[in-house]
């Protein structure tokens, strides 16, 4: 039987994609009613491809948690220069950065190897260079925020020195990386870091220089959950900061709402991003 709900979801989101993605130069110039500043920086990692999740992921931040000190987009190389000037100019916080310019030059041979070969290895690249001198969130473009993530004013003020992790919904992981089965525990998500202090990456990339073959969709994810627990990170409430795929098959957003700070819209869920852009 043809589950009717679930296609026409689809249906829905991949229209609502295209009508946003056709006005985008009109939306980026609408004012976010906003006006109070966070001492937190923000970086997120997008390409061309992503230009509609990234522009609605970005007004979502600043709509509902606050004014950043900077919000830095980090291109791939792949955004063009309108583009870049579009994300620019939806407010004076926002910056467009090459991943060349901004990536460190003094990490191990095999994160640059990895970054020359998968998409996934730009994001390692980028994740580990990334300047933490304050609180600072990475956070993927198909993320949108709610008005529950006030509290992550509270999280910057905070004097806990402990980053936070988005609870994964599953296990996926790149086995050739993990030596233990007990280390699979607690699943990472790499969509959504709050850090609180640069980490210690050299745990997981020790492991990463014994792979041969860089072309496993998860080995990035896998080190980070890795990374992330060798330095004794915390997990963020589930039920606030949401990544679920059981609402998959049904029409509504299961999750969505005021209560929540954030969802992510992995794959499976990604046509209900468009639910919610314009909320």
């Amino acid at each position: 039987m043809v589950n009717v709900a679930y296609h026409t979801a689809r249906t829905q989101g991949k229209m609502m994609r295209s009508l946003y993605k056709a006005v985008i130069p009109q939306i980026v110039k609408l004012p976010i009613s906003q006006t109070q500043k966070i001492p937190i920086s923000v970086y997120s990692l997008s390409c061309e491809r992503d230009l509609p999740e990234q522009v609605a992921s970005l007004r979502s931040f600043i709509r509902h948690a606050g004014i950043p000190e900077r919000f830095t987009i980090i291109s791939d190389g792949s955004y063009t220069e309108n583009s870049c000037q579009l994300l620019e100019g939806i407010h004076p916080c926002v910056e467009v950065l090459p991943l060349e310019q901004l990536k460190r030059t003094d990490l191990p041979q095999s994160v640059y190897d990895y970054a020359s070969q998968h998409s996934m290895g730009r994001k390692l690249l980028a994740l580990m260079s990334i300047p933490i001198n304050q609180t600072t969130i990475y956070t993927d473009s198909d993320i949108l925020f709610f008005p529950g993530v006030s509290d992550l004013v509270e999280l910057a003020r905070s004097d806990n020195t402990s980053s936070l992790y988005l609870p994964d919904c599953a296990t996926k992981m790149d086995d050739r990386v993990i030596y233990d089965e007990r280390e699979k525990l607690n699943p990472v998500n790499g969509g959504f870091i709050v850090f609180k202090k640069p980490l210690d990456w050299s745990f997981a990339v020790e492991r990463l220089s014994k792979i041969t073959e860089l072309n496993h969709y998860f080995t990035e994810q896998t080190l980070v959950h890795l990374t992330i627990h060798h330095n004794q990170a915390k997990p963020l409430c589930s039920k606030r900061y949401v990544l679920s795929v059981e609402d998959q098959f049904i029409y509504p957003d299961k999750y969505a709402g005021k209560e929540i700070a954030l969802r992510h819209y992995v794959n499976d869920v990604r046509h209900k991003f468009w639910f919610n852009a314009l909320s």
